[in-house]
């Protein structure tokens, strides 16, 4: 039986709606639907990046903070509120998710706007796995596949809860993932043999949930 994680509301300073919302959101699939039917922020008034608490009131959100969210809900229904990111290449942006672990295998919720940086079902031995379900389809404007690397899980329940809960911004969480030890996905090698994405995959990479 996996331990129940206690979330300590007294200590956070959640609003009884707010706590009302994210209990709510007690499995992976329900928080996925949830992150998922959060307008795409598409920082149009600059770069963002929101606290969960900032992402509940404005209804809008990009990868990294839909992945904060994901983490509130899991953590205050028993579970640690684990993120990891994904770095791209330099000319791509990296993908923050929020993981979970079921019966030994790692899952995913992840705030995308296109259809393959969604959820993961629990079917992933180690997070190298789940990282790489994301490599073939995670690709720039020129169709070049640009995943390289994964990070260790960030636990933010050691985090201040101003720095990523009710605060306003949490850049500092984005500092500390960017600075956080990565793991290669391919060699220098395999690099230079990629195949770039065809035409079929450039038209399935149009289709997206949110328009700017």
């Amino acid at each position: 039986m996996t331990t129940k994680i206690i979330f300590d509301n007294t200590k956070i300073g959640l609003s009884q709606e707010e706590m009302r919302i994210l209990r709510m959101l007690d499995t992976p699939g329900k928080i996925q639907d949830f992150v998922s039917a959060i307008p795409q922020n598409f920082e149009k008034d600059g770069d963002s990046c929101m606290s969960a608490r900032e992402v509940l009131a404005t209804r809008r959100a990009h990868c990294i903070e839909g992945a904060l969210v994901a983490a509130l809900a899991f953590w205050v229904n028993g579970e640690r509120p684990l993120v990891i990111d994904l770095m791209a290449t330099k000319d791509d942006y990296d993908h923050v998710i929020a993981v979970f672990n079921r019966n030994g295998y790692w899952g995913a919720i992840s705030k995308g706007n296109h259809a393959y940086v969604r959820y993961r079902d629990p079917v992933y031995r180690t997070l190298r796995e789940l990282a790489m379900s994301y490599f073939h389809e995670y690709y720039d404007e020129h169709g070049t596949k640009t995943l390289r690397s994964f990070s260790l899980p960030l636990d933010l329940s050691r985090r201040a809860p101003e720095v990523w809960i009710t605060g306003e911004g949490a850049w500092d969480v984005a500092s500390i993932l960017d600075g956080m030890r990565h793991f290669p996905l391919i060699s220098r090698v395999q690099e230079k043999i990629l195949r770039p994405i065809d035409a079929v995959e450039r038209k399935a990479a149009t289709i997206t949930m949110y328009n700017p």
